[in-house]
């Protein structure tokens, strides 16, 4: 049997499998990605990308492209909340459930964007194989063993049953809340488990934007006919999707909806009792909370719905998933491009449990404000939109932090703070506007002001005897960058004039200084904590 040898393998071509490849390649790390479907998904889930996600994706080279996805102007549908009615017929009288805060141009230089995964997971496939990487839909894995030098697996071709053995460096599974890759590893799952069954219904049906009026909501609840069925708007209207839930403790299956009850149910909700309905597609599924007790079991880690499922409240499924997999890329190329100890790997899980734990709570929490039975103890418990999207906080190895605080922590502060996501400053070189976001990619970044000359020489001294990716960028007068509009970066990093900070290459913060001290020796010393072994990672002379 031919062998296949790749750097990574990824289980599972979805958003979060498709994001991995497409920022491995970005790194230049080529891998081979399975999906067991013929092809990218025909249907408008996951339709809401957040403000954090779209930044990973203008780093990672496919933001216009992705943009470019979005139709007309979604950006309202976010600005009108979560509504609940009794008909759609009486949107002018919703209440509103929630109004979340969700970007905003002083916290990130892109925004929210409605659109559904049948669209942009074809532009996360193109550019994905752009990046180098093979994607093989029609493919599953049937076995994985590994060893302490990498991973082997058998892979199936889905139409002529022919099997075909791959060995790669490190695995990824991103096969969904059925997670094969999760099954075979014999990891398991912490959680309330399934906690609501729901049926997605696509449907088209024009009288239905005349009866909203042109309301803008991200969800509306309507509660005639018996059941809870939500509507969403993000991914556009041909065709809609809406969501009635079902009860299998009562006898009812996904099978007791047929395509006419289907259509009684749509036009009960929207209180149009004659109203033309067409059902394109129905997808059952679960509204579970559960969350891998590990995210890395030796060469083998687990990202999105593998590693954690929770309802779909709060629209963290997807996004949450693709931030899993940029926390792991920029890791896995560290070690494979031999630049960082192997303890780096272990981060991975340290944050990124912690952040899929905080939201599989925050999502159960909105399900309960929604369907109506959350107490006013569990309502103070909801933390704002924006802070679990662009306000989560790490704490690992990897970053010095400075005090030990909660992964969600209200109000939302962008601050410089180690453990946090940089803050947005929007810089100018000549005459060209960017986002200081837009600096942290494939190195770490070390940023000084004009009085920081010897962190800047420091740094430079540093990158020039190791193999650690490190670059120093300069703001201010006479440096690399001007902030634009006389904006004060150092005070929004928290910093003296003459201080710096390092910065990871996900953007976010590993360190910073309160004065200049001794830059070789502590910059040295803080890349042998976040990176690994300087030593180690010193060119042979």
């Amino acid at each position: 049997m031919t062998v296949a040898k790749v750097p990574v393998l990824i289980v599972g071509g979805g958003p979060v499998g498709l994001s991995t490849a497409v920022f491995l390649g970005r790194h230049g790390v080529s891998s081979l990605l399975v999906e067991r479907r013929d092809d990218t998904s025909l249907l408008p889930r996951a339709p809401g990308l957040q403000a954090r996600t779209m930044e990973l994706f203008r780093a990672a080279g496919l933001g216009p492209d992705i943009r470019a996805l979005e139709i007309g102007d979604s950006h309202p549908f976010f600005e009108g909340g979560i509504l609940r009615v009794g008909t759609y017929s009486e949107i002018a009288d919703a209440e509103v459930l929630e109004a979340p805060s969700l970007d905003g141009p002083g916290v990130s230089p892109e925004r929210v964007m409605g659109c559904g995964q049948d669209r942009y997971e074809v532009v996360l496939a193109a550019k994905a194989r752009e990046y180098g990487a093979e994607v093989r839909f029609g493919s599953r894995m049937r076995s994985l063993e590994q060893d302490r030098d990498g991973v082997t697996a058998r892979i199936e071709d889905v139409r002529t049953g022919a099997v075909s053995e791959v060995r790669a460096r490190y695995l990824v599974g991103a096969d969904g809340a059925g997670s094969t890759v999760r099954r075979l590893l014999g990891v398991e799952r912490q959680g309330r488990g399934t906690v609501f069954n729901a049926l997605s219904i696509y449907f088209r049906a024009p009288e239905l934007e005349r009866i909203l009026r042109d309301r803008p909501f991200i969800l509306c609840y309507a509660t005639a006919g018996g059941t809870m069925i939500g509507l969403s708007r993000l991914h556009g209207c041909d065709p809609w999707l809406a969501a009635p839930v079902y009860h299998p403790e009562k006898g009812e299956t996904p099978a007791d909806f047929t395509d006419e009850r289907c259509v009684e149910i749509i036009r009960s909700a929207s209180g149009v009792p004659q109203m033309d309905v067409e059902v394109v597609a129905k997808v059952p599924w679960e509204g579970a909370q559960l969350v891998a007790e590990r995210f890395r079991a030796g060469r083998v880690f687990l990202a999105g719905d593998a590693a954690h499922v929770h309802p779909p409240a709060g629209g963290f499924g997807a996004n949450t998933g693709v931030h899993d997999a940029h926390n792991l890329a920029w890791k896995l190329a560290a070690e494979l491009g031999g630049w960082s100890g192997a303890e780096l790997l272990d981060t991975y899980h340290d944050e990124r449990h912690a952040v899929g734990s905080a939201m599989a709570e925050q999502a159960m929490v909105r399900n309960r404000i929604r369907h109506g039975f959350a107490t006013e103890e569990v309502k103070a418990q909801m933390v704002d939109d924006i802070i679990i999207t662009l306000g989560y906080r790490y704490r690992s190895k990897a970053i010095l932090s400075e005090e030990p605080r909660p992964v969600l922590t209200a109000p939302l502060e962008l601050a410089g703070e180690p453990g946090t996501r940089a803050p947005h400053v929007w810089l100018d070189r000549a005459g060209e506007r960017s986002s200081t976001i837009d600096l942290f990619w494939d190195s770490f970044v070390l940023l000084t002001g004009a009085e920081g000359v010897s962190w800047h020489r420091a740094a430079v001294r540093l990158a020039g005897r190791t193999r650690i990716p490190l670059r120093s960028v300069r703001i201010g007068q006479g440096g690399d960058y001007v902030p634009a509009e006389g904006a004060d970066w150092a005070a929004a990093y928290g910093i003296p004039p003459d201080g710096a900070v390092l910065v990871r290459p996900d953007a976010f913060v590993a360190w910073r200084s309160a004065g200049t001290g001794d830059p070789d020796k502590a910059l040295a010393e803080v890349l042998d904590q976040v990176a690994g072994s300087v030593e180690a990672a010193v060119p042979a002379r």
